[in-house]
């Protein structure tokens, strides 16, 4: 696995709220550039296999959520949340979870995480491929920290998640 230094350039499919639509579903296609979203900000960014799934919906994002204002505080613009689910599935996830502060953004064919090198097989949970679990800090596309789970391989029988917490991410800042 290797490291990169600056995130990789891909086009995120995004939905966005359009209330000039009406109906149940105000929503509508906005591509996204990695520049769009890290471009000229400092920007926390946490990636995890799955929406729905249960660390990342007990422990991985609900940290995050509740941290967020002290992220800002110490002059974070954004907090990301990445996952190889399409935009449909985050938007419900974050729906369900209250999510009302960090982003959810869809990484639907996975190419974002491929490009990071952080792609693994998770055929063994019936996933398919999906993220390994890293947080890290971009500042302006170029990665300024990075916390990667240990134990990164294909069909791991565990799940670690000891780095890539929100009080790890908020440590580090503190004392950056």
């Amino acid at each position: 696995m290797a490291v990169i230094e600056k995130v990789p350039n891909v086009l995120f499919k995004t939905r966005v709220r359009d209330e000039s639509i009406g109906g149940a579903n105000p929503f509508r296609w906005e591509d996204r550039t990695t520049k769009d979203i890290f471009g000229g900000k400092r920007v926390v960014v946490f990636s995890l296999p799955g929406a729905f799934t249960p660390t990342c919906s007990t422990s991985h994002l609900p940290r995050y959520e509740e941290l967020y204002d002290q992220f800002k505080g110490l002059g974070i613009d954004d907090v990301i949340c990445i996952s190889v689910n399409d935009a449909f599935v985050m938007f419900q996830w974050g729906k369900q979870q209250g999510a009302n502060k960090v982003s959810l953004l869809p990484d639907g064919n996975g190419e974002f995480t491929r490009k990071m090198g952080m792609l693994v097989d998770k055929s063994n949970l019936g996933f398919g491929l999906r993220s390994w679990r890293y947080s890290m800090v971009v500042n302006d596309g170029k990665i300024e920290k990075i916390f990667i789970e240990p134990g990164y391989e294909d069909n791991c029988p565990t799940d670690p998640f000891e780095v890539s917490d929100a009080d790890t991410m908020l440590n580090y800042l503190k004392q950056a």
